[in-house]
């Protein structure tokens, strides 16, 4: 009875839709996983169909990059971070010749079915993942597959073995609140996002490296982190901001957040820059927009876009390199958020 795909598949602990792609020399899979294929095939002595094996005559000249979304249902996609960086992976594929398709789902299920059909049926060579997060079984089944990735964002499994490219996130973090520290506050609060995606922890434990260094205790609630943008009437923040060791300055992790701070401002009464002062991150056009425009930090999220882009593009190119770490600077946008602070006013 002839060798399936499976059992091959089964022998070297991939899919069969990988096995049918290192048949075909696909270069969106690693040079060691399409070596533990070929002996996986060997040992059984497998031999694959016409249909399996590449064409050196037909030469592929175009390849589809697919980009991967946070799984959202609604959020992910009014984020301008998300916007400029397909702006710029979109820009520098279109000079390379080479197509990217955008990848969503409303959860990490729906999401991952998505990404497994398409690799099934070979229509996606390579990844770009928008976001890290921890325990992300997106990455988890891309690793797992040999597929070629590229990570926007610190790696946090196989950090070794992966392609990423990201800011400096934890200097970043700690820059925004120093830049309040010489203004004279003392009283700084933290709003961020969920932990568990990587630029969040890292822009918050740059805050308390921040009043470490400066030797300012962090008080208790000042630091908030919340899965989704806070709806009118939130809270949290509605207890931060009247209570009565309230602070004077927020660092927020994302403009998305700030502007839905403002708006708590407006609810209860405080005037910005006047009662807190608010430095936010990512420099999108909301940060331009309200009023008054916001400090931020700007990532540079198109560059990052750029960069992920050349990076896996010279990756599918040249099969043999070795992961890439890059790091895109980051600059301080100053405008009308923040004030000077003392605690005579």
């Amino acid at each position: 009875m002839a060798v399936t795909i499976k059992e091959v598949a089964a022998l070297a602990g991939v899919s069969p839709s990988t096995v049918s792609r290192t048949c075909k020399d696909n270069p969106s899979i690693s040079e060691e996983t399409k070596e533990k294929v070929r002996r996986a095939m060997a040992q059984l002595g497998y031999e694959p169909g016409f249909s399996s094996q590449a064409v050196p005559s037909q030469p592929q000249t175009a390849r589809t990059i697919g980009i991967i979304l946070p799984p959202s249902q609604k959020e992910t996609y009014e984020n301008s971070f998300y916007l400029e960086a397909i702006r710029g992976i979109s820009q520098f594929c279109g000079h390379r010749q080479y197509i990217n398709t955008v990848i969503t789902g409303q959860d990490e299920d729906e999401l991952l079915r998505v990404i497994q059909t398409l690799v099934r049926g070979n229509q996606v060579d390579s990844f770009i993942l928008l976001y890290s997060r921890q325990q992300d079984p997106v990455m988890d089944y891309l690793y797992s597959e040999g597929l070629l990735y590229v990570l926007i964002g610190k790696a946090y499994q196989y950090a070794n073995q992966t392609i990423y490219i990201d800011n400096d996130n934890l200097l970043a973090g700690q820059e925004a609140t120093e830049y309040l520290i010489r203004l004279g506050h003392r009283k700084i609060a933290y709003l961020g996002s969920d932990s568990s995606l990587m630029f969040s922890a890292d822009r918050k434990a740059g805050y308390q490296t921040a009043l470490s260094l400066h030797q300012i205790s962090q008080r208790p609630g000042y630091c908030l982190e919340v899965p989704s943008v806070p709806k009118e009437g939130s809270g949290q923040l509605h207890s931060l901001l009247k209570g009565p060791d309230r602070p004077t300055a927020i660092v927020v992790s994302d403009d998305i957040l700030a502007v839905a701070l403002e708006r708590v401002c407006l609810e209860t009464g405080l005037s910005i820059p006047e009662d807190l002062s608010i430095i936010s991150f990512n420099n999108s056009l909301l940060a331009r927009l309200t009023s008054p425009q916001l400090t931020s930090i700007d990532v540079n999220s198109c560059q990052l876009g750029i960069e992920a882009a050349s990076q896996i593009i010279n990756h599918i190119e040249n099969p043999n390199l070795l992961a890439t770490k890059i790091i895109v600077p980051h600059h301080l946008v100053e405008r009308d958020s923040c004030r000077a602070w003392n605690e005579g006013i």
